[in-house]
């Protein structure tokens, strides 16, 4: 069974939420993001969300782009990325890890190609945010071949077949957006989520974790209470990058101080 659906299931089975933490593949230094996402499992993480850096982030807000280009700056690439969840296993076995881009980067390396290369390195899933449904059934199929989940986003003013679309070739779980907009944005509507969670739960028995928006544990606790989790990034990155002249252990330190909240705030919802 895939590293993301143990997870998942293990977390459902003892009700506790899943918490997925998205960084910056190469932000703000290469050097500084292989300690950084165990920082970030040693705080509480359950799921491993690598940024793959791209010049045109279209989804993404101010925060996570300046990422992105600090990334590109530093040399970083979706074959970096694949070679850095390789060191990444050699002392983490068992936390999943994501890598979640764009659709170029992919395309590039070709399917096959990508879904050997990641297979070997340990990744468990590949989310491409501008890669439509329908025209992402042939990296799903190469991805399930190598034992990887696609991870599909759902938005707000997604409607109802389209969900089904995308539900169909979806695995590991749904990323729902919490908002309309770009990462990073400040007005959550818990109770729009739920709705929308509802509708989203006739047509998929996969966990829905929901990401955008979610800053701290207020937040992390209100949108956890509706869902099997939450995925939160900007808080990260922003960290990050305000940090970017500091070595890699006081990042870590900061990542953790973040982290331990959010952590704390899902665990209260444990049933």
């Amino acid at each position: 069974m895939n590293r993301i659906t143990q997870t998942l299931d293990a977390l459902q089975s003892s009700g506790k939420k899943a918490l997925v933490t998205y960084i910056v593949h190469g932000d703000p230094k290469t050097e500084t993001t292989l300690p950084a996402m165990h920082a970030l499992v040693e705080a509480g993480a359950d799921i491993i969300e690598l940024g793959v850096p791209f010049s045109d982030p279209m989804a993404e807000g101010p925060v996570i782009q300046r990422g992105h280009e600090r990334a590109l700056e530093n040399g970083a690439s979706l074959t970096s990325a694949i070679a850095l969840v390789a060191e990444f296993r050699k002392t983490d076995p068992k936390t999943p890890v994501v890598l979640m881009g764009y659709a170029n980067p992919v395309e590039r390396m070709g399917y096959e190609s990508l879904a050997k290369s990641a297979s070997a390195a340990g990744v468990d899933g590949v989310l491409t945010v501008d890669l439509p449904p329908e025209e992402a059934a042939q990296l799903q199929e190469a991805l399930q071949a190598k034992g990887m989940e696609a991870i599909f986003l759902i938005a707000p003013t997604t409607v109802d077949e389209r969900i089904a679309s995308i539900t169909h070739l979806a695995g590991g779980f749904i990323y729902y957006v919490s908002l309309k907009g770009v990462t990073g944005a400040g007005h959550l509507d818990t109770q729009s989520v739920e709705q929308k969670l509802a509708q989203i739960r006739k047509h998929t028995t996969l966990p829905l974790l929901v990401g955008f928006g979610i800053k701290d544990k207020q937040s992390a606790k209100a949108v956890g209470a509706v869902s099997e989790g939450v995925v939160v990034g900007s808080l990260f990155v922003d960290a990050m990058g305000s940090n970017k002249d500091a070595d890699p252990a006081e990042i870590c330190a900061s990542l953790k101080s973040l982290t331990q909240p959010i952590r704390e705030g899902l665990d209260e919802l444990a049933g």
